[in-house]
């Protein structure tokens, strides 16, 4: 599923909990950047919505500073169970970071 990734399990005996490597997408303010994400998936994924943030510090206006959490309509609001977290890495972080709403932090 998500083969690329380097994926690190948390201290957390549960396959729930974990991090990910992720590369920023190219052509980007972010295309060298190395982010550790962590995800935690609910007991009811994929029916609920995993749990995604950045545990490194990254400047973007829809990424709460403090946190790491991600604020993006379809991982918090609009999920379906057709997602998947190949989705996630693939598709959603990179529009975020290429495609920044700053009138949705």
């Amino acid at each position: 599923m998500m083969s690329d990734y380097e994926v690190a399990m948390s201290g957390d005996s549960s396959a729930k909990d974990f991090f990910v490597k992720f590369h920023g997408p190219e052509n980007s303010p972010y295309a060298k950047g190395i982010w550790k994400v962590h995800v935690t998936l609910p007991a009811n994924y994929p029916y609920k919505s995993p749990s995604i943030g950045f545990c490194n510090r990254i400047f973007h206006p829809n990424v709460d500073e403090a946190s790491g959490s991600v604020c993006l309509d379809v991982i918090n609001q609009t999920w379906s169970p057709m997602f998947d977290l190949v989705n996630i890495f693939e598709v959603f972080l990179p529009q975020l970071l290429l495609y920044p709403n700053s009138s949705d932090p």
